[in-house]
């Protein structure tokens, strides 16, 4: 086939070592780097404005996430979606949202494993007789009062 024309080239595919899915290297090279349209990334100056507008507001949507993490809200889901934000223009980012994924992906994989789910309701078992022994001996001792206005007994 000649390196200029059109049509596909075949790209080799590796097995992955840990899931023994196929793996494709151009596709994971694939899709990296700026989303801006091409008339922005055809002007320097405009494409650096372009970057520092997308870094700004990843930026602040990054750190209302993180003032969301102590208090209500989805703060960890704000900060992922700047992160997204961030994706849409640095490469830095896109491997970070990637790495992200993977882990996500894998962690869910490892709780679905029967032996886990077993270990985690027995957990959770064990978790709520000692917080329902705990709340009865407070009932048996106090009765419906609540914690604020026990004087001391």
């Amino acid at each position: 086939m000649n390196t200029g024309s059109d049509e596909p080239r075949e790209v080799a595919v590796a097995p992955d070592e840990q899931s023994g899915e196929k793996s494709d290297k151009a596709h994971d090279e694939q899709g990296l780097g700026s989303k801006a349209p091409e008339f922005i990334k055809s002007r320097r100056l405009l494409h650096l404005s372009w970057q520092v507008l997308v870094f700004v507001i990843g930026l602040a949507v990054v750190v209302a996430g993180i003032i969301m993490l102590p208090l209500p809200g989805p703060g960890w889901v704000v900060i992922f979606g700047g992160m997204a934000i961030w994706a849409t223009e640095f490469v830095w980012a896109q491997l970070v949202l990637r790495w992200t994924k993977r882990k996500v992906t894998e962690a869910a994989q490892r709780a679905l494993d029967p032996r886990v789910r077993r270990r985690n309701i027995i957990l959770t078992s064990i978790g709520l007789v000692i917080i329902g022994a705990i709340l009865g001996v407070y009932l048996w001792k106090f009765g419906f009062e609540m914690p604020w206005n026990i004087k001391d007994q």
